[in-house]
């Protein structure tokens, strides 16, 4: 596969769900490369009343570039439909998400939204999710905190997550998502993870060389 069909693949996942969004809707804009996607077919359906947060810096420039508005998420208490990539898809519908390190800001725009797609390429459709896990962690107490996660290691060369806190990988096996999921989220310094369950996504679409497959959850 070239570089050029699997961004062809994304294209398609990000038009689709493009589609999706209705004027008046409060929307929430992910963060990655399938998002890249996302942002222009967004703005060329010329929708004039939408409210736009973004879940990441580098989100929220793309988007106002483009024309979309984009509001700091403290305004609302709700959203309508988040959009969002994926770096892996089980056939359960657990997601792993957070290779761009803003899956904390992430997750909380996806469980505010009434309504979460998950837009994907076919090569993020796993039989079973694999490490590593992103983590935000806490700069306080952060080796005891590694320990009490290990296995795990600092991503090298990553910067701060879009709130100050540090990006690091779990690095273990992955036999029992929601055991993990409970471990994870309940060792102190852990801000959060890039887990995110069945339960928070509604919709899967993913982009492939024979076009467009939609998922319900």
């Amino acid at each position: 596969m070239t570089t050029g069909e699997l961004e062809t693949w994304k294209r398609r996942a990000a038009e689709a769900a493009a589609q999706e969004v209705r004027d008046g809707m409060r929307v929430g804009l992910g963060t990655g490369s399938t998002v890249a996607h996302l942002l222009p077919a967004l703005a060329a359906r010329g929708l004039r009343d939408l409210r736009c947060v973004a879940t990441s810096v580098a989100t929220e420039r793309a988007a106002a570039a483009l024309g979309l508005p984009v509001e700091p998420f403290d305004a609302l208490d709700r959203l309508d439909l988040a959009i969002d990539g994926a770096d892996q898809v089980a056939p359960d519908g657990w997601v792993v998400k957070g290779g761009g390190g803003a899956h904390v800001r992430e997750k909380i725009v996806a469980a505010a939204a009434d309504r979460f797609i998950v837009i994907a390429d076919a090569t993020k459709l796993v039989a079973a999710l694999a490490a590593p896990v992103p983590l935000e962690l806490l700069a306080f107490g952060l080796p005891a905190t590694l320990a009490a996660l290990a296995p795990v290691g600092l991503r090298p060369g990553m910067p701060p997550s879009p709130d100050g806190n540090v990006i690091a990988d779990y690095a273990g096996p992955i036999d029992d998502p929601a055991a993990l999921n409970a471990r994870l989220g309940a060792t102190p310094g852990v801000v959060d993870h890039g887990l995110f369950p069945p339960a928070l996504t509604s919709e899967v679409v993913v982009g492939s060389a024979d076009g467009v497959e939609r998922r319900l959850l």
